[in-house]
């Protein structure tokens, strides 16, 4: 389906990425403003804030997964 202007309508699938992202934005109290302005009406210090937080989260799951490599091997 697409709109007036030729873009399509249809709603994206989000990735697990995705899910984070949006998870960490409403921890933070960003929900509401991410609703109204969407990702480009955040300031570089809130995008900034949730890509540290991304990291640091994608980080402990890549070193749990690690643990749990060498704990299988034991």
């Amino acid at each position: 389906m697409k709109d007036k202007k030729g873009k399509s309508t249809k709603k994206k699938e989000l990735k697990p990425e995705d899910i984070m992202k949006y998870e960490i934005a409403n921890e933070l109290g960003l929900g509401e403003k991410l609703l109204q302005v969407g990702w480009g009406g955040l300031t570089a210090k809130e995008t900034g804030r949730i890509g540290g937080i991304i990291t640091r989260k994608k980080k402990a799951i890549i070193e749990q997964m690690n643990n749990l490599k060498v704990e299988k091997k034991a």
